[in-house]
Formats: structure tokens, sequence, C-alpha cells
């Protein structure tokens, strides 16, 4: 192993909390998620659809209590694994936080969750008033994580430097548009609309320095190999 390498390999845990640091509100996010995601693995089926049924954001709890189901539904996972969203913090939350600020930041998610949940829940409400959803559907399990984390990836559109903006909003557009336009379901709605609340919160984005240019980015990186 070359002494490039090895500086490189004892840079990386540095550099790891380093990035971790630039982003509090993202891994102390994480954290928490991590800690309801152990609690569920150690309960039992019935138990799970007990405590998160008591955080779902539907349409009876909307009614009945809903900042309380709107702020402790994004603090638990349901059917992913932590790691994914490890991962997926990582690349959007934690490039949005470090580009917005922790409050613009905290503004655009907050907005893409709510705004997302009230609508997907309002669509879900009128197909039940016009028989297309049964009466029990009022108490269909909705919580977790992925309208705010849409709302995020939309707003970072205008983090990218034109022209790989477009083709990074062709592809968000297309990945949650499809399966609303393939099987509509309440939650892909919501999706869509997260990811249509994250690119009207462009306002929250000017004045923001520091374009990213993939092409330039990956053109001034060498790999420690190759020094």
């Amino acid at each position: 192993m070359s002494e490039g390498t090895r500086t490189w390999l004892a840079d990386v845990p540095r550099a790891v909390w380093s990035y971790m640091r630039s982003a509090p509100g993202t891994y102390i996010w994480l954290a928490i998620l991590l800690v309801t995601t152990i609690v569920v693995r150690q309960l039992s089926p019935e138990a799970t659809q007990l405590v998160l049924g008591n955080r779902s954001t539907n349409l009876h709890h909307l009614r009945e209590d809903p900042i309380r189901v709107l702020v402790s539904s994004i603090f638990w996972i349901a059917g992913s694994t932590w790691l994914s969203y490890l991962v997926l913090y990582s690349i959007f939350h934690a490039q949005a936080e470090r580009w917005l600020g922790t409050l613009r930041w905290l503004v655009v998610l907050a907005i893409a969750h709510v705004g997302a949940t009230y609508i997907s829940e309002g669509v879900l409400y009128w197909a039940i008033r016009h028989g297309h959803a049964p009466q029990r559907a009022v108490f269909t399990l909705d919580v977790g994580v992925s309208y705010a984390l849409a709302g995020v990836i939309a707003v970072l559109a205008f983090r990218i430097a034109p022209p790989w903006r477009y083709l990074y909003v062709l592809g968000v557009v297309a990945f949650y548009t499809y399966p609303m336009l393939s099987q509509l379901d309440f939650t892909d709605v919501g999706h869509f609309t997260a990811m249509l609340i994250g690119f009207a919160c462009y306002p929250l984005s000017r004045g923001r320095p520091g374009h990213w240019d993939p092409v330039a980015y990956f053109r001034t990186r060498s790999l420690p190999w190759r020094r």
C-alpha cells in the first residue's frame, strides 16, 4: 500500500465526522430513527401495528390530534431498513442542509411533509366519500419520512448547475410520476405532491452560494492510487 493510499484511508474517519457535523439536523434525525427502528424490531407484529398506528397521519388522527401525529410520524420507518435511509439522508438531506442551512432545510421538509400529507389524505377522503375506498381506510397506516425526502430531493435541483439541473429534474419527475400513473395510490399522490412542493421552494434557495457542476467536480477529483 502506497503512502498516499495510507494517508487517504487515515483521513476517511475525519472526513466522515466533518461531513456529519456540517449537517447536524440530518444526523440527529437519523440517530432518532435508528433508536425507533431498534424499538420496532423488538416488538411483536401486533405491538408494532399498535405503535405505528398510534403515530399514523391517517384521516382519523388528522381530525383528532393532527399536530401530534404530524410530528411523531417522521421519527418512525415502516417497511424499510435504516441503512437505506442512512444512504439517502447522506446523499440528499445532508447536502440540502449544508447548502440551504439548517433552518431553511427544516422549512422545506416541514412544508413537504405537512402539505403532501394533507393532500394525499384529502384524495383518500374523496375516494372514501365516492365509494372508491372502504370506510375503514380512515385508519390506514401512514408513517414515515418519504414525503419530506421527496421535497428535499426536488429542491436540490436548484443546487445543480445547468444543463445538468434539467436532467436531474427530468429524472426526479419521472421517478415520482410513473408510480402515480401506473397504479394510483394515495401515497403516490403524496410523493408527487411533495416533489412539486420541493420545486416550489425555489425562493428559499435564492442567494445560496455554490452551484454544483458534476462534470467539473469529478474532473478535479483524483483517486489516491493514481497520485
